[in-house]
């Protein structure tokens, strides 16, 4: 048995309105989904550590779809897997009123995720509720701008502060800043990312209970959460080509 509340939760950890195609990975009772985004620009993985399902990989083609089906059961929901000659089939999902099943794909037609050369992190601050609001709450009220850049500099006192920039730096345009502190190596980093992609990923992650941030000056951004519901997520994020900072 699995709560549909927390299904939901680790679906959109992965998903963000775009990762249709992955597999889910179940052993020893925890469920583990990698992903990367179609632009190559996000590489992550999410984890479930009590997912009460046998060793098997489930490949999942339209995430979209599934989240469709089990958006129409409530509580706590049954999981099944069908099989045939030993390849999994259907994923069929139950409660007290509804039996919904699902199509399960090849794994051949689902992507490779790729890897990531983790840099030496010159950045790592602690993401609280507040700060995570906050941040989406920024972006929503720019919300036709993807622009985002992250500096640390000194502020008037000077200490080391992250400082997160949405919007166009360019002339008399709109802009809001928010300051983050915490442990700060290097001062004059400054690297764009897309507002949308991070905005996506922090409002995915909106139930967690804790989360940090890890800045590279070599221009990558990791986001990792955890919620008391025994669900994790990490997200390796590259800067942005093209920007008009």
């Amino acid at each position: 048995m699995i709560n549909k509340i927390d299904l939901q939760s680790v679906i959109s950890k992965y998903y963000l309105k775009q990762n249709e195609r992955v597999i889910w990975e179940i052993e020893d009772n925890t469920l583990s989904v990698q992903f990367q985004t179609p632009q190559h620009d996000v590489i992550g993985k999410v984890t479930y550590e009590d997912f009460q399902i046998d060793n098997i990989r489930l490949p999942i083609y339209s995430t979209g779809k599934l989240q469709n089906l089990i958006s129409v059961c409530s509580g706590d929901l049954m999981l099944e897997i069908e099989k045939h000659n030993e390849t999994p089939t259907k994923l069929h999902i139950s409660d007290h009123h509804y039996n919904v099943s699902y199509a399960l794909s090849n794994e051949l037609v689902i992507p490779k995720v790729g890897s990531v050369n983790m840099p030496g992190w010159d950045v790592v601050i602690p993401l609280q509720q507040e700060d995570i609001s906050n941040l989406v709450k920024a972006k929503n009220a720019l919300s036709d701008i993807d622009n985002m850049i992250i500096t640390t500099e000194e502020d008037a006192d000077g200490e080391l502060i992250c400082r997160i920039v949405f919007g166009d730096e360019m002339g008399h345009n709109n802009k809001i800043s928010y300051q983050l502190r915490g442990d700060i190596s290097m001062v004059g980093i400054e690297h764009p990312f897309s507002a949308n992609r991070i905005r996506d990923i922090l409002h995915a992650n909106k139930d967690s209970e804790e989360g940090t941030l890890r800045l590279s000056n070599e221009g990558l951004i990791q986001l990792s959460f955890k919620n008391n519901n025994n669900i994790s997520s990490i997200y390796n994020i590259i800067r942005k080509e093209d920007t008009n900072f």
